[in-house]
């Protein structure tokens, strides 16, 4: 299975442009969260409007898997905690996002939503006890940030993974944990 990984778009049309191109050289693409940029000038709705557009022509051109980052957040649920509502209203047959899981073949993708507070922790958590019960040969996430501890969540001078992602890999052993979320290169001190 061949799959194409980006993150962290954050809002940059061009780079949509790209992977539309891109897309049919992959069996699936995995958008491993941070589409839209909370730093931009640009409101968040238009940018959702925007980003909407593009990703539904990506999944028209086969399986786009699209999980939501902390710069996705625009609605509140009934717990009063962030998730990503704009995400969830463009979902279809090739375009499958945040609370899904997708068997392709004998793999397992289990889309996880970046959560803001403990309801939404505790749904997650749920997914991936059905996800492990359920019959498969690999299991893969996607999930925007890596777990705390490892090479990638670390810059060098702060470890921004995730606590409790690392937990759950230990607990539910995937095969594959697909992330983004970390920006900057580790920093390294030239001794001067």
């Amino acid at each position: 299975m061949r799959l194409l990984l980006v993150s962290d778009m954050h809002y940059r049309l061009r780079q949509y442009d790209w992977v539309y191109d891109a897309a049919p050289d992959a069996d699936v693409v995995v958008i491993a969260g941070d589409l839209l940029d909370i730093r931009s000038a640009v409101p968040l709705p238009a940018q959702a409007a925007a980003v909407s557009a593009q990703i539904g022509r990506i999944g028209e051109r086969g399986v786009l898997l699209a999980a939501s980052g902390n710069h996705d957040l625009d609605e509140r649920d009934a717990a009063n905690e962030k998730f990503a509502g704009w995400l969830q209203r463009v979902r279809s047959p090739g375009l499958h996002v945040d609370g899904e899981s997708l068997l392709i073949d004998t793999t397992l993708f289990t889309i996880c939503p970046w959560w803001d507070g403990p309801s939404g922790r505790q749904q997650l958590a749920e997914r991936l006890v059905a996800d492990a019960a359920r019959d498969k040969q690999r299991w893969v996430w996607i999930y925007h940030s890596p777990p705390r501890g490892s090479p990638l969540s670390w810059d060098g001078r702060r470890d921004f993974g995730d606590d409790d992602l690392a937990g759950w890999i230990a607990r539910f052993r995937p095969d594959l944990v697909l992330s983004g979320h970390i920006h900057q290169a580790p920093f390294v001190d030239a001794g001067g």
